[in-house]
């Protein structure tokens, strides 16, 4: 045996004693009996892993030595001890995160079901994270039963922020050109340019993301779908500790899962949702429908600064832009309350306050350049 894979043995049994460790540590101080047991069993189970690389290392010829936490491990153990579970545990599931493919080409665990028990506490625990303090009411269980998931807003927050984009940006560059010649055409042309250079680069950069993001989920279903195959059982297990995570108590979480995955039709779609937080009819949209729908508003808000431009000149036409600009960041801010919950009058004015000075910033800068170059 080489010594590279000595020091590859040692490492992952390392690995696995710490992380056992860390769970043992979290399941003491969770408050909540559902997330303790939990923990529990993500300990039990890195403790296992821990054992098949203990024996490795044996049949290799190695001594085992008694087991010791490197200090990143201890200090976490006494944070979560001294402060609670919940400080540390978005650090272990970032960590988890990155080493949840780390088996996956390691042949000595082809067969055993390490590598898909760590893609599974990864998942676990971002569902942990991302939970509800104290469980679920009534009408989310409900949900969970129904297997829907509520409208987060993000549509409108996507239309708010691509508006604004197109005015912040366009209306600084409008006033920076008209700063340097405030008669000429090239305000308008200088305008015209910004609305579709942006336009297009927003809507190429959203396509690419929405694109990139279906063909990401596409992959993770297919990985879903292959250990759905051939370990069922395990996928059960996985979706009955999600939902404890999630507030239901060990029985009713059980028997969810085990009715879930019985039903062939229904169980890909399901974990599917619960586990990769993916809607398999959706995939995160259409890229071309969200690369024309960021087109179109960034062009709305882009096109209120240079429309003027279109049929005046000079301080007049300078004027009329900066007036609808105020409109419009002020109808945007009032918008972001909406999202936010903020008075409409503070968020309105805000919006125009940055507006503003973005865009004198960029006049003073045009007419100095414009100057210069006359001069």
């Amino acid at each position: 045996m080489s010594n590279i894979d000595l020091s590859r043995y040692w490492s992952n049994w390392q690995d696995e004693i710490e992380s056992t460790a860390l769970y043992q540590a979290l399941a003491e101080r969770e408050d909540q009996p559902q997330l303790a047991e939990i923990y529990r069993r993500l300990a039990a189970v890195e403790d296992k892993h821990a054992q098949f690389w203990e024996q490795r290392l044996r049949d290799a010829g190695q001594t085992i030595p008694p087991r010791h936490l490197g200090w990143r491990t201890r200090t976490m153990i006494w944070l979560a001890r001294r402060f609670g579970a919940q400080l540390v545990v978005p650090t272990i599931t970032a960590l988890e995160q990155q080493d949840s493919r780390g088996y996956s080409g390691q042949h000595e665990t082809h067969g055993t079901g390490m590598a898909a028990e760590e893609r599974s506490h990864a998942r676990i625990l971002q569902n942990i994270v991302h939970s509800t303090k104290g469980g679920l009411e009534g009408p989310a269980v409900a949900q969970l039963e129904g297997r829907h998931r509520a409208a987060s807003g993000n549509a409108l927050r996507a239309a708010v922020l691509g508006a604004s984009d197109g005015l912040l940006s366009n209306f600084s560059l409008v006033m920076g050109v008209a700063g340097a010649d405030l008669e000429g055409r090239g305000v308008l042309v200088a305008g015209l340019a910004g609305l579709l250079a942006g336009a297009f680069s927003m809507a190429l950069g959203e396509w690419i993301s929405v694109q990139s993001s279906r063909e990401l989920y596409e992959r993770q279903i297919a990985v879903e779908r292959d250990e759905l195959l051939l370990n069922p059982q395990e996928e059960e297990a996985e979706l009955a500790l999600i939902y404890q995570a999630k507030g239901l108590p060990e029985d009713q979480a059980t028997a969810l899962a085990h009715r879930l995955i019985s039903d062939q039709a229904t169980a890909l779609d399901t974990l599917a949702r619960e586990e990769l937080g993916i809607d398999p009819e959706e995939l995160g949209g259409s890229a071309w429908e969200a690369a024309i729908t960021s087109f179109l508003l960034f062009a709305m808000g882009a096109v209120i600064p240079v429309f003027p431009f279109i049929f005046a000149s000079g301080l007049t036409a300078v004027s009329i832009s900066v007036g609808l600009s105020i409109l419009g960041l002020f109808g945007i801010g009032a918008a972001i309350t909406i999202l936010t919950g903020r008075s409409v009058w503070a968020s309105g004015s805000r919006q125009v306050i940055i507006g503003l000075a973005a865009a004198a910033i960029t006049f003073a800068i045009g007419r100095l350049i414009g100057v210069a170059i006359a001069g």
